[in-house]
């Protein structure tokens, strides 16, 4: 038998944790990049804001373009936290809606978000939802409950104009988010949603949205 050579043994871990990694599971939600708005379906509010494919820096993502409008884009699956907890996406937004209170019903407006839903349905009584927003006036990584509902955490992932026209990339724990919101782990989510809303302000604001997936880390 080969003995270990044990100057080679402290490498041991870092290797295993290197396939680990490798092996990392993903689930992806929104392909928009291949397959466009197939899976997706559209929910209005109030008024409609317009999601369609655009081809931007070589690759199509889903453009979004609200003018006092509030429809959201949605997919109904169930996600595993246990499995994949860890949401990752891309975003751009090409203006923000600066001198807003977002934690008032009148500057409940974003010029991109993303929220994550487990329960039954789009309404707050039949769901609990956690909605990560580029906000234009608080501070990121603010947390606050939606003015309009308490069943929503309102997470400002990116605040400001410093990055407007630049493509971000995103990657959040959902299940210790919604750890946080709720005070008990959740395991499953059943819905993911995209929403550029000016509803509440009247005003306009155009936004890019990339493909969506989640990880095991």
């Amino acid at each position: 038998m080969r003995r270990l050579n044990k100057s080679k043994a402290p490498w041991i871990p870092l290797l295993l944790a290197c396939l680990c990694q490798a092996r990392a599971e993903t689930l992806t939600v929104g392909s928009f990049s291949s397959e466009g708005l197939n899976n997706w379906k559209s929910h209005s509010f109030h008024g409609e804001t317009s999601y369609r494919t655009v081809i931007r820096d070589g690759r199509q993502v889903i453009r979004a373009e609200s003018s006092g409008s509030a429809s959201v884009l949605f997919r109904e699956l169930r996600i595993d936290l246990e499995k994949t907890p860890y949401l990752n996406w891309s975003w751009r937004v090409k203006n923000i809606l600066p001198g807003l209170d977002e934690r008032t019903k009148p500057g409940d407006d974003y010029p991109a978000r993303i929220y994550i839903v487990t329960g039954d349905g789009l309404l707050p009584w039949q769901s609990k939802a956690v909605n990560y927003v580029w906000a234009g006036t608080l501070p990121k990584e603010t947390h606050w409950l939606s003015a309009f509902t308490d069943s929503s955490l309102m997470i400002a992932v990116r605040s400001g104009d410093s990055e407007v026209g630049a493509w971000v990339r995103e990657k959040r724990n959902v299940k210790a988010d919604f750890q946080q919101f709720l005070g008990r782990p959740v395991r499953y989510i059943n819905m993911i949603a995209l929403m550029s809303d000016t509803d509440n302000s009247g005003a306009k604001v155009s936004a890019d949205y990339g493909d969506i997936y989640f990880s095991s880390n």
